[in-house]
């Protein structure tokens, strides 16, 4: 019978890790879209900003490639790039809370990972 709970007990425990460990991975797949997304946001501003005002240039929206001038977009860029870094921001925030909210969980639980 004590058997039985210990297998059941780890069982659970076993299930609460590996939802840790996979929130932990999509916050972590979360950053790196953004990351990446900043910096081809950062990629166009200095590729426009020596540019005149007057440029024609084409802006994706919504998968709708739409014709402006340079004056029109950076402005849009510059509010979106902020955005970014913030939502960045909030996201490594989010990681790191989770991560020692699982190291605490791991030290209550007397849990020890072993590599394989």
């Amino acid at each position: 019978m004590a058997s039985q709970i210990t297998a059941k007990k780890q069982q659970e425990l076993q299930n609460q890790y590996s939802s840790y460990k996979n929130g932990l991975q999509q916050i972590a797949q979360k950053i790196g879209d953004v990351e990446q997304e900043a910096e081809e946001h950062k990629l166009v501003l200095e590729t426009l900003t020596p540019l005149p005002g007057d440029r024609k240039c084409f802006r994706m929206i919504n998968g709708v490639l739409i014709e402006r001038t340079v004056e029109d977009v950076v402005p849009a860029l510059k509010t979106n790039s902020e955005g970014l870094g913030k939502v960045l921001e909030d996201l490594v925030k989010s990681y790191k809370r989770q991560q020692e909210e699982m190291e605490k969980w791991k030290k209550k639980n007397n849990i020890q990972v072993v590599q394989q």
